[in-house]
């Protein structure tokens, strides 16, 4: 099984979208933590190679290596040193602060490519598509909608419908 997700993390990297011609902040209960930020929030991976730990130390066994850089992951923990995260597959693990970055991504973890809307409205035409398992950027969230772009295309989708947007607690 580690195997297919190694796979399928790195293959979120490739192909995101399909275009058809045209060109948040999360929510949750506040508490203090180490970074002074609140938890649950949103990451991405900075690197291509990051080690998913059984705890929050160099001395915790390596449960697999991430290769996707920019995935989203959901901080639901905290020390000073490491994050504990919860990834679009819903495993949750300990990665150094050092290999996480704020800027918000997102990810389509459906079996088909995701519309992306010209505007924030149900039925608005398609700017292009994200196509399954791939990443774009997260621009904002607003009154249900949220604003991505990859490979040039922006557009909207309803907030919760690409991995990484919903404010909710991804892992219990």
């Amino acid at each position: 099984m580690r195997d297919a997700l190694k796979r399928a993390l790195a293959a979120a990297v490739g192909g995101a979208v399909l275009c058809t011609g045209l060109s948040g902040a999360s929510a949750g209960a506040e508490r203090e933590t180490p970074s002074g930020l609140p938890v649950p929030r949103y990451i991405s991976l900075k690197f291509d190679k990051v080690d998913a730990r059984a705890g929050p130390g160099s001395d915790h066994k390596i449960l697999w290596v991430y290769r996707a850089k920019g995935l989203p992951l959901q901080v639901v923990a905290e020390t000073f040193d490491w994050r504990r995260v919860c990834d679009p597959e819903g495993h949750v693990v300990w990665v150094h602060k050092r290999t996480t970055e704020g800027r918000r991504t997102v990810m389509n973890t459906t079996a088909k490519p995701m519309p992306l809307l010209v505007r924030p409205k149900a039925g608005a035409g398609a700017a292009g598509y994200l196509n399954p398992r791939a990443l774009a950027t997260l621009d904002d969230c607003q009154k249900g909608w949220c604003k991505v772009r990859v490979q040039g295309v922006t557009g909207w989708t309803p907030e919760g419908q690409l991995w990484g947007t919903s404010p909710a607690v991804q892992c219990h």
